[in-house]
């Protein structure tokens, strides 16, 4: 009896033992791993070489037939010496003239003062030089390319060509000369689309004003006689352009027979009496003046006896070319208004309606983006001329 009971004892102990080997036989369940943060580190300038951009050489031939080269686009451009308003009206019917135009000769012609304010309100701050500029004087405004017209070349560009500062030469004194000049501002500020945008403009209204005017006769053409007036010192003088000049081209263009090519002429402005004057019995007159109102200066021709025995004085066509900072005739970009008018005061029958206020506010508008307003209140009070 006593050896079953520490039977029973001894396996109740064995199957206990078991049951604890059993259970620490189980695993432990492994805790799940950590997660794991990765930092994306975003590329630094220092990481990421940046490359350098690829120099834009540029190359054309100017005015003067010279092959330009330049290493980049210029950044700080001068237009300097004489005639700078006529480029400077150029070079700022494109945008990056405003920005990249750092000095300029006057451009002020006239009491009415300087057009360009319009266009770039920041003009009074920059460099300003007198047109007898020389070229140490030039070289303080730290250019990278100097634009003057081509009779610069010996007084002005030779010189800062020497000191190694690119000068380029414009002429700007044909409608031929212009498609081509406005095509190198159009390298030289960079906006090829401009250049071809208004190279296209000017050709347009040439075409446009000359089409009516196909197929007339020679005496279908007036005899035109276009007098630049001037009262330097007092003393009264009338002037006439030479056969290869814009005014002479634009009578042409316009329908009318230029009547003063019948003398010789020098390479600028011949003076001529009153006999002279008469003796071309010209069909038309329109009087030029720089500095003084044509209206005034028409308004007291017609009030001396002398010209008064003019023909066309007599038959009412002795008219004052308009102008408004700058005068029409000139070869400023003004010339297409210029030759727009000479056309329909030659012929009027050809532009029925035509309503010159108008076209120079448009005008206006398309070249410099200037609005109504400003044409109302900053150029349409200055504006002089026979336009009605």
């Amino acid at each position: 009896m006593r050896s079953r009971l520490v039977f029973s004892l001894m396996l109740v102990l064995s199957l206990f033992l078991v049951a604890c080997t059993a259970v620490s036989a189980i695993p432990t369940p492994t805790p799940p791993p950590s997660p794991v943060v990765t930092t994306r580190l975003e590329p630094t300038a220092t990481q990421v070489p940046t490359a350098s951009p690829t120099p834009v050489t540029i190359t054309f031939i100017d005015a003067l037939g010279r092959e330009v080269t330049l290493s980049q686009p210029p950044q700080r451009v001068v237009i300097a010496g004489r005639a700078t308003a006529l480029l400077a009206d150029a070079a700022f019917l494109f945008p990056e003239a405003k920005d990249k135009v750092v000095a300029l000769s006057s451009t002020s012609q006239s009491a009415e003062g300087d057009f360009l304010v319009l266009v770039d309100p920041n003009l009074p701050k920059k460099i300003a030089f007198e047109t007898n500029v020389g070229a140490e004087q030039v070289v303080t405004a730290q250019p990278d390319l100097v634009i003057m017209k081509t009779y610069m070349a010996e007084p002005l560009g030779k010189p800062l060509e020497t000191l190694g500062i690119p000068v380029v030469y414009l002429s700007l004194e044909t409608p031929e000369e212009y498609q081509r000049d406005l095509r190198i501002l159009g390298q030289i500020f960079q906006n090829p689309q401009r250049a071809e945008e208004m190279a296209n403009f000017f050709a347009e209204q040439v075409s446009g004003i000359t089409q009516p005017l196909q197929g007339l006769t020679p005496e279908q053409r007036p005899r035109t006689l276009l007098l630049y007036y001037s009262d330097r010192d007092g003393q009264v003088a009338f002037n006439v352009a030479p056969k290869t000049w814009i005014q002479t081209i634009v009578t042409e263009l316009a329908g009318g027979r230029p009547v003063w090519t019948d003398i010789e002429l020098g390479s600028g402005w011949t003076r001529v009496n009153l006999e002279q004057i008469a003796a071309w019995d010209a069909d038309v007159i329109a009087i030029l003046a720089y500095t003084a109102d044509p209206e005034a200066v028409v308004a007291r021709l017609k009030e001396d006896p002398q010209w008064q025995a003019m023909r066309a004085v007599r038959e009412g066509r002795l008219y004052a070319f308009p102008k408004d900072f700058y005068s029409w005739d000139q070869p400023d970009v003004r010339w297409v208004l210029g030759l727009r008018w000479l056309a329909w005061r030659l012929h009027p029958e050809a532009y029925p309606g035509l309503d010159m206020k108008a076209e120079t506010q448009a005008f206006f508008e398309r070249l410099y983006g200037i609005d109504a307003a400003t044409f109302e209140s900053r150029i349409l009070p200055i504006l002089k001329g026979d336009l009605e």
